[in-house]
């Protein structure tokens, strides 16, 4: 692969790729920095090897979510007594960038731990800001599907944040 195109990839993808990781780390502009940096060193070298990918934003995302999935699953976690009282598991705190970093790290550690697709169709919805009918659509779905597995996917986080949420206590 030519540095030039190399660079132009770059300066076209680098914006809404640190978009992406962002909105998944909260208000930790250290960890969104890290995982978009990282995520470039990965491209560079792949990329150099094997060629630029038919869709690279897609490429690049994917390797992004992986690496603040692993971020989270080996950090020791923080309290949550940043959580609002009584929060429910509505829409998920911290994913506009203007939440607690101590709520955006709850979060992710709950995605984390549910299936790939129940964690996708929350992130879609919540982080992305997709509405139902274009998530059904990239999905290939009926937008009664993607209601349906929405409703699980938050039931599922809900559970699976419900013991710390109550006690203030701390996931391990």
């Amino acid at each position: 692969m030519e540095e030039q195109t190399l660079i132009t990839t770059y300066r076209d993808l680098v914006r809404p790729l640190y978009a992406y990781v962002s909105r998944r780390c909260g208000s930790d502009r250290g960890l969104a920095e890290d995982v978009t940096q990282e995520t470039w060193l990965r491209a560079v070298v792949d990329w150099k090897r094997k060629g630029l990918p038919d869709n690279p934003l897609a490429w690049l995302k994917t390797v992004a979510r992986n690496l603040i999935i692993n971020h989270h699953r080996r950090t020791p976690f923080v309290s949550l007594d940043a959580l609002p009282p009584g929060w429910e598991g509505g829409p998920l705190p911290g994913g506009d960038g203007d939440g607690s970093p101590d709520i955006s790290a709850t979060v992710s550690w709950g995605l984390a731990r549910l299936r790939p697709a129940q964690a996708r169709i929350l992130e879609a919805f919540h982080l992305d800001g997709l509405k139902v009918r274009e998530i059904a659509r990239d999905m290939g779905l009926s937008e009664r599907a993607v209601e349906g597995r929405l409703k699980r996917a938050r039931e599922k986080l809900k559970k699976k944040l419900a013991p710390f949420v109550r006690s203030g206590g701390t996931p391990s």
